[in-house]
């Protein structure tokens, strides 16, 4: 007989089941509180199969084991029954554990087994199995009581499937997030493309700053790439694994302002007929990117200065504060300083965000990088248009390396895109697509007019050139001046005009610019 103390005592255990802890074992190790036995089991029910989750007395091996139920005998009389069941001592069916004993070696001798089938309503979860070296040792269990503690069994196994299950989606949401966030990080590439001094520092600044947990300010002109140094800089962080958030203060409406940051409760303002999660709480244990941080209006910089000092949150519509951990990456192309000064900032966020303040160069500060950015534009559009092989002319080079940047690395994508395009269409039928000068399309009047000083220099009496002609001749006078100045070495003049040497002499040839030395 089973007391009714001991049973009500056992429910309150296997409800008492903490978090952390093997919920297959936990159950075994009450029945065992109630049923002493020598060897005991629970094994869940897969497609026909029996699959051990939790022993104790048997072979650690068991949980490897698979029984298919229509081969075992006695566990399929246990799964059918649809009650507890024992076997009688001279019960002929043979045993599956026979063998698997701890301390016990070859076939089981008489021995007392029960079986106790685990079923949510006529569906088999599982079986508890329980044998005995005494024969007697199940003799004097009322099936009725054992009837309740299945049920007992049953219904915590239910929630132990149901955990197990909701662990595993909740891995799988978190593993696919991290997918997710760093294809949407890398898809347009991470890499910083350049090799002069000014990018260098700029690397060496990344991962100094990148392995704190400090606010970084990136400043620097429109079109340099400071998303790019934002993305570099949670990669190469610690929140890695968590989500990079980005926020365009430049497109936000003042009335919306705070609901974007902090989200809002359903009812909170007219139209909210949702709740919605803010960008902070989307952010949590990972980085913030605000982006255009210089246009955020007054009234929402004082709210974001709390979260910076305190990592309290108020979503709109609720009273209860929350708190975050979210690490806040913020870009402008603005002078912070000038517009604290202008009363447009306020200097106490400006000084919160700039604990580790980073400039990115512009392009024209960028020595010789101008044709390494424009061989990775050039893969990457001779992608999207589906172009076998596309390269640039060594004019399109010289071209390039001349023109001012005002629009930076974003302008050169765009530049190399469209000369992509014309090109293209103009080669359609070769195997090579080259992208000339004349694809380019800049404005390269205001830089030549100091360099155009030889016989060949357009003037406004001059008759109307072609732009080939006119591209030719600021060609001629700039390879021509650069010779001079480094005393006609082809090396050196090809390093200062960011080409390479042979490419060089070949352009020369074709501009009728000859090199004679005599002894």
């Amino acid at each position: 007989m089973i007391d009714a103390t001991v049973l009500l005592n056992t429910a309150l255990q296997l409800g008492a089941i903490k978090a952390q802890a093997n919920h297959y074992q936990h159950i075994i190790e009450c029945v065992k509180g109630v049923v002493s036995s020598d060897a005991t089991a629970l094994l869940i029910s897969q497609n026909n199969v029996l699959k051990p989750v939790a022993i104790d007395g048997l072979m650690p091996d068991t949980l490897g084991r698979r029984f298919v139920i229509n081969d075992h005998p006695r566990l399929q009389a246990i799964c059918r029954s649809g009650q507890p069941l024992q076997f009688a001592q001279d019960c002929s069916l043979p045993d599956p554990y026979d063998g698997l004993l701890n301390h016990q070696e070859g076939d089981i001798p008489v021995h007392a087994c029960l079986g106790m089938p685990l079923l949510e309503g006529d569906t088999l979860l599982g079986v508890i199995t329980l044998d005995s070296l005494n024969a007697h040792a199940f003799d004097d269990f009322d099936m009725q009581q054992l009837a309740i503690l299945s049920q007992l069994c049953a219904a915590q196994l239910k929630t132990a499937l149901l955990l197990q299950q909701y662990q595993h989606h909740a891995q799988h949401s978190h593993a696919l997030v991290q997918e997710l966030n760093r294809e949407a990080l890398t898809r347009d590439g991470v890499e910083i493309i350049g090799h002069s001094p000014a990018m260098q520092t700029l690397r060496n600044d990344i991962k100094l700053v990148a392995g704190s947990e400090f606010s970084v300010l990136i400043q620097g002109d429109t079109g340099v790439g400071k998303e790019l140094v934002a993305r570099n800089i949670h990669l190469h962080s610690k929140r890695s694994q968590q989500p990079l958030i980005h926020l365009n203060c430049a497109s936000l409406p003042e009335n919306l302002a705070e609901s974007e940051f902090f989200g809002h409760a359903k009812g909170a303002f007219t139209g909210a007929e949702n709740a919605r999660q803010g960008k902070f709480q989307l952010a949590d244990g990972g980085t913030l990117f605000l982006d255009e941080i210089g246009e955020l209006p007054l009234t929402m910089q004082s709210k974001l200065l709390r979260v910076l000092q305190s990592g309290e949150i108020q979503t709109l519509g609720e009273d209860k504060i929350k708190y975050v951990d979210v690490r806040v990456i913020a870009a402008t192309n603005r002078n912070l300083k000038d517009e604290v000064a202008q009363g447009r900032f306020r200097a106490d966020l400006y000084h919160r965000l700039s604990v580790y303040p980073l400039h990115v160069p512009t392009l024209k500060q960028r020595e010789n990088d101008v044709v390494l950015l424009a061989g990775f534009f050039i893969e990457k559009t001779a992608r999207k248009l589906a172009i076998k092989q596309l390269k640039l002319s060594v004019e399109a080079q010289l071209t390039l390396t001349q023109y001012s940047w005002p629009g930076n690395v974003r302008e050169l994508e765009h530049v190399i895109s469209r000369a992509a395009l014309k090109a293209k269409q103009s080669q359609w039928q070769q195997a090579i697509i080259t992208i000339e000068a004349e694809h380019c399309e800049l404005n390269l009047n205001t830089q030549t007019q100091a360099l155009l000083t030889t016989p060949t220099t357009v003037s406004e009496n001059s008759p109307q050139l072609s732009l080939k002609q006119a591209t030719d001749t600021f060609m001629h006078n700039l390879v021509s001046q650069q010779l001079e100045q480094h005393h006609f070495n082809w090396a050196a003049t090809a390093r200062t005009l960011s080409v390479d040497r042979a490419n060089l002499i070949r352009l020369a040839k074709r501009l009728g610019i000859k090199v004679k030395k005599s002894l």
